[in-house]
């Protein structure tokens, strides 16, 4: 184990104190928030910020946590993560060669300023979402569009060019939320910065960057999702206060200055379980995966073998000991086992950890150790840039990666950003690798989103362009027999596998710890976010 890793874990040993019988001690609570929760408001504590809170114009998880308050959806999701349920949609219906789906809206739906909500207001989000003009990174998931029309008030007629397979789970994600075209073009560029208008149980009050976001209860919503016992907001006022430091956040909701938190240190689940007045739950069906992305076409990473040798090289079981304190699981492939067309064949053939058989590699290929230690070849140094956002376990775990790999003769230079600065940076030719944290809920879902040639440069940041990678997700789009989708996607692992543009890193867990004065709290997990829509929720004080 690295002395990085050494340090890591005897820091965490002192702060722990052996029994952890209480969490108020790891800083004084004056230091954790700026004031105790105030009576009929839920503090909700995140460790980062969004850049925006515009649905179509961003892909953070971090702005999900206050979209999918602020916002609905025409489907929803159950806690398993594959049912689809009813959102706005009370029901739907799909024609049998996949290619048009009718929905049936809910009526006495409301924006936060009280206008009605109807089906014009369906088209019109889905139309902006999928403009070329709003530049939304993730526009594919709305399908091959071909129209979307209102036939009367209460019924969208959602058309497809061809069939595609996952729309409905798309359509429950956050992108898909409904937005006021009023609002939108009073605000331009800067909705979802300086206001929100929307249909969800949660309504825009402010918003101070990298401190705090206030949301109010939308008085007439009681149409949430039937995986909820109430449909309707049980809290009047949510908090969502930025606290990056993660000790902080500990102490904050032990003291009472916060009530709930996904951003939990991992080192702190056990002794978290033995305090009393603290609840600790989790989501069992949760796929969050980090990992370390290259940008294929750039000197030293455009060649395969570095890439290959990058894979070997890294000790995943050491960074989840010392960074994630075991709660992590390690990443031996691109897709979790347990998600919908993994390949467990593509996964047998990832390389294992050997620094001995990537220093031969690199050797082989001419990659030879300079003066200094780091390999050359050609002329051209065996070093390269990473970019990231900056989080307690980013930190950790590019530390660990730069030992590991000054080992074998590669030189990383590590640059990781505040996240409110971090995406407009990730979304240029600056850098050289990167490293990402990213839900899903598929197979499919989830390669769809990095490797098609037309998600460039984001979330493509690999800038991978190849034929067949397009070819073959399309099939896997557009399969109307669960087989062949397996079938296609499964060979886009098997290609990527053999290829290297990531390193798998660690699948992480998703708990929530709340104080005394909350109930019904329970993770639910869509695109990595754990309050959902939060209706159950309410304070006992």
């Amino acid at each position: 184990m690295s002395g990085f890793l050494k340090t890591g874990r005897r820091r965490a040993a002192a702060l722990l104190g052996g029994t952890m019988l209480s969490l108020a001690g790891l800083l004084p609570a004056g230091q954790a928030a700026a004031q105790m929760a105030p009576k009929g408001t839920l503090v909700v504590l995140r460790e980062i910020d969004a850049d925006r809170y515009d649905p179509h114009r961003t892909t953070a998880t971090a702005a999900g946590e206050a979209l999918f308050l602020l916002t609905d959806t025409l489907v929803s999701m159950d806690w398993d993560q594959k049912t689809i349920r009813p959102g706005l949609a009370e029901s739907w219906k799909v024609s049998e060669d996949g290619k048009l789906y009718t929905f049936k809206l809910k009526q006495g739906v409301k924006f936060c300023d009280g206008k009605p909500f109807t089906a014009k207001d369906v088209v019109y989000s889905i139309n902006r979402w999928i403009d070329p003009a709003t530049r939304s990174p993730v526009k594919w998931r709305a399908g091959p569009v071909k129209e979307v029309r209102a036939v009367d008030d209460h019924t969208v007629e959602y058309e497809l060019k061809e069939p595609y397979s996952e729309l409905l789970l798309q359509l429950a994600q956050y992108f898909a939320g409904m937005v006021d075209q009023a609002t939108v073009e009073k605000l331009g560029d800067n909705f979802g910065v300086q206001g929100f208008n929307g249909v969800g149980p949660y309504c825009w009050a402010s918003w101070t960057p990298r401190q705090e976001m206030v949301l109010t209860k939308n008085p007439a919503y009681n149409w949430g999702p039937p995986i909820y016992k109430n449909p309707s907001p049980q809290v009047d006022r949510i908090s969502l206060r930025v606290i990056p430091e993660a000790n902080t956040r500990l102490a904050a909701i032990q003291s009472g200055q916060g009530d709930v938190t996904q951003w939990i240190p991992y080192f702190a689940l056990d002794g978290l379980k033995r305090i009393p007045n603290l609840k600790l739950v989790q989501q069992p069906n949760y796929f969050y995966d980090n990992f370390m992305g290259f940008k294929v076409d750039k000197p030293v990473m455009n060649d395969p073998v570095i890439r290959e040798a990058i894979n070997m090289a890294v000790d995943k079981a050491a960074i989840n000991k010392a960074v994630w304190f075991n709660a992590g699981q390690v990443a031996d492939s691109y897709i979790n086992p347990n998600a919908l067309d993994y390949s467990a064949k593509a996964a047998s053939e990832m390389p294992e950890y050997s620094p001995d058989k990537a220093r031969k590699l690199l050797d082989d290929a001419g990659w030879k150790p300079g003066s200094d230690g780091i390999r050359e070849k050609d002329g051209q140094r065996a070093s390269f840039l990473l970019y990231g956002i900056q989080q307690t376990y980013n930190n950790g775990m590019m530390q660990a990666v730069q030992a590991d790999l000054r080992r074998i003769g590669i030189e990383m230079r590590i640059q990781l950003w505040d996240a409110t600065v971090a995406w407009g940076k990730l979304a240029t030719q600056e850098f050289d690798a990167f490293v990402m944290s990213y839900p899903y809920a598929s197979a499919t879902d989830a390669l769809s989103l990095y490797f098609p040639s037309g998600n460039r440069p984001t979330p493509n940041r690999m800038n991978w362009s190849n034929p067949e990678t397009d070819r073959l997700i399309s099939d896997a789009k557009t399969a109307l027999e669960p087989a062949a989708r397996a079938e296609a996607i499964g060979k886009v692992q098997q290609q990527l596998t053999e290829s290297y543009p990531w390193v798998p890193l660690i699948r992480q867990p998703l708990w929530v710890v709340s104080g005394p004065r909350v109930e019904g709290v329970r993770p639910h997990g869509i695109y990595g976010v754990a309050l959902y829509k939060g209706l159950d929720i309410r304070l006992t004080r």
